[in-house]
């Protein structure tokens, strides 16, 4: 499944307003107007991209029904004899078919998760920066907003990451994505497949979704395979659910082997606590990139996608930690005062509230990092994106 990331920031501009060298498809083409300012694509161009991008979701609904067609019409109606195996197998496959589906359809509506007003610029802020023409005082008034926030994640270049289009300060791990034409909290890739960006909202359905396509596959071929032999050698007659049957095993066989490699990859990323992007190019922190940044061990990173709830791991019902704001992480110097600065802007404690830090002590590496004189941190920002 081929992939598109989002358009990021470059080292040799403090700004970050350059395409990331990780785009590796579907970009929303930009014209240059007639002062060097960016122009919107036209309406008409937009509708027709948005329409094509639905081109790779139909098809693979077009194969979802033609498979389901060839394996409960053709293979259980007309070619399995036995009416204990067709009901078993009937009832096996589509429980793998219903999770399969409920997974893929909720990785595709849902709606990716953006950044909250708390990270745009204050009026007046936003109003200089916009008259301001030279980037190391845009910074300056960057960094001082970036200063009640937590943000702490930089560019290459040791920049605040800002996004001239949603205008907005990104928070840890968000990216903006050209596909969908807004900044995506904890932005994984954009899939064409499910013409969504992958991120903090459904990244948990879209690993369920592979998962569950593999299982389907594996159904599949596993029931099919005795009568694709048996068709193969001619032991069965020649009917019209030979195709069917033979054609099934071989497209269930190439999605299983294709989407096994895309589900084991995110796997390793989610033991990781790592994104596509992050995979592609370590987070930068105030002291330097680190691609373990955001590791917390391999039960607290699944947690973290998951829950901490095995009964809801199956299920495609979002149960993921955090806000998708912020992130804990071992590389992070936070003053108590400006955490409580934060909280307090966006209504998590009141103005004279005790401090709400929440100290990470348990793992094997927060017990390192206590040794090492260091301290998690977990700041919530506003919920609602």
């Amino acid at each position: 499944m081929p992939v598109s990331t989002s358009e990021e920031e470059s080292p040799l501009d403090p700004r970050g307003s350059s395409t990331d060298a990780l785009n590796l498809c579907h970009d929303v083409t930009i014209r240059q107007g007639p002062h060097g300012l960016k122009m919107a694509p036209s309406h008409a161009f937009r509708c027709c991209k948005r329409a094509l991008n639905w081109t790779p979701v139909l098809f693979i609904n077009l194969v979802i029904g033609w498979s389901y067609y060839a394996y409960v019409v053709e293979l259980c109606v007309y070619t399995i004899p036995n009416d204990a195996e067709r009901i078993s197998y009937l009832v096996v496959f589509h429980l793998f078919f219903a999770m399969f589906i409920w997974s893929y359809w909720k990785t595709i509506w849902s709606k990716p998760a953006s950044p909250s007003v708390a990270f745009a610029l204050p009026s007046a802020d936003k109003e200089l920066y916009e008259r301001e023409q030279r980037a190391e005082v845009q910074q300056e008034i960057l960094k001082r907003v970036a200063r009640s926030l937590p943000v702490y994640t930089r560019t290459a270049g040791g920049a605040i990451r800002y996004c001239d289009f949603c205008q907005v300060i990104k928070p840890d791990r968000c990216h903006h994505c050209s596909t969908c034409e807004m900044c995506v909290l904890k932005m994984d890739h954009h899939c064409p497949w499910v013409n969504n960006c992958v991120g903090f909202s459904n990244y948990k359905f879209f690993v369920l979704f592979l998962t569950y396509a593999a299982l389907y596959c594996a159904v599949i071929c596993a029931t099919v395979m005795q009568y694709f032999i048996k068709f193969w050698t001619k032991e069965l007659h020649d009917t019209h659910a030979k195709f069917h049957i033979l054609f099934l095993f071989f497209v269930a066989a190439l999605f299983f082997i294709s989407v096994m490699s895309l589900l084991g990859y995110h796997l390793w990323l989610v033991g990781k606590n790592r994104t596509t992007i992050e995979a592609f190019r370590a987070p930068v922190f105030p002291n330097g990139p680190d691609k373990n940044g955001f590791s917390l061990g391999f039960r607290r990173n699944v947690a973290e996608v998951f829950g901490d709830r095995a009964k809801n791991w199956i299920f495609p019902v979002f149960s993921s930690q955090g806000d998708g704001h912020s992130f804990v992480t071992r590389l992070v110097h936070i003053d108590p005062e400006q955490v409580n600065t934060v909280l307090q802007q966006n209504g998590k404690i009141p103005s004279d509230g005790e401090n709400s830090l929440s100290v990470e002590g348990n793992t094997e590496d927060s017990r390192k990092e206590k040794s090492d004189g260091d301290q998690t941190v977990v700041v919530m920002v506003d919920g609602k994106p």
